[in-house]
């Protein structure tokens, strides 16, 4: 294992800069330790059907989970002014007030770059919606991918997986057996945090609704 010294800076987003490394080194790891606040704290909470979102000085009291270029999993704990302590699942829109500095560990960096998907993988669908996705009933990340291209007003075509049958579809034309799948133009890209990276890189902008 590796360690990597990160210096965030006032602005920046906690959840997509660890994502970010990941994608850079190729590594997968862990959060050693964070120091820091935050201006405003996106989590979600468990049973809830939407993020919490608190805004003012936050001071950052643990930061705990992993992170893999496929995607991160990590848990958030704040205080606010009153030292009532908040946390959950960290969320996009996590973002530092006065700077944050983070020990990350890495565990497998300069590993070969993930394959493309075949040509062949692709998803039937009409013309227009350009955006398919493929989830689970009562799956809380399916939950969040439907709710985040709602939010951005991006037509899609769901499809619900309630047999085996259909999961083994899915599997074979995306090569990957979590929920849910995303497909954009026939191809896939992934699941939630997938979905999450492209909207913090602008690349989803040219599939909103008119």
């Amino acid at each position: 294992m590796r360690t990597v010294r990160l210096h965030l800076n006032p602005g920046s987003d906690l959840r997509q800069t660890l994502q970010q490394l990941a994608v850079e080194e190729r590594a997968s790891g862990f959060v050693l330790g964070v120091v820091g606040n935050l201006s405003q704290a996106a989590f979600q909470c468990p049973g809830q059907s939407e993020p919490t979102v608190l805004s003012g000085e936050l001071e950052i009291i643990t930061l705990n989970g992993t992170l893999a270029p496929e995607g991160v999993h990590l848990h958030l704990s704040v205080s606010d002014g009153a030292c009532q302590v908040w946390g959950g699942h960290l969320e996009p829109g996590s973002r530092v007030l006065g700077g944050a500095d983070l020990l990350v560990g890495l565990l497998d960096a300069g590993g070969a770059p993930q394959q493309a998907a075949a040509p062949a993988a692709q998803v039937p669908m009409p013309a227009e919606p350009r955006v398919g996705i493929a989830v689970l009933p009562g799956c809380p990340f399916s939950a969040r991918a439907l709710r985040l291209l709602r939010t951005l007003a991006i037509p899609h075509v769901v499809e619900q997986v309630e047999s085996q049958e259909q999961a083994d579809r899915i599997h074979q034309l995306s090569g990957r057996t979590t929920f849910p799948q995303v497909f954009i133009d026939g191809e896939p890209i992934g699941g939630y945090d997938a979905l999450v990276d492209l909207h913090g890189s602008g690349h989803l902008e040219a599939l909103r609704q008119a």
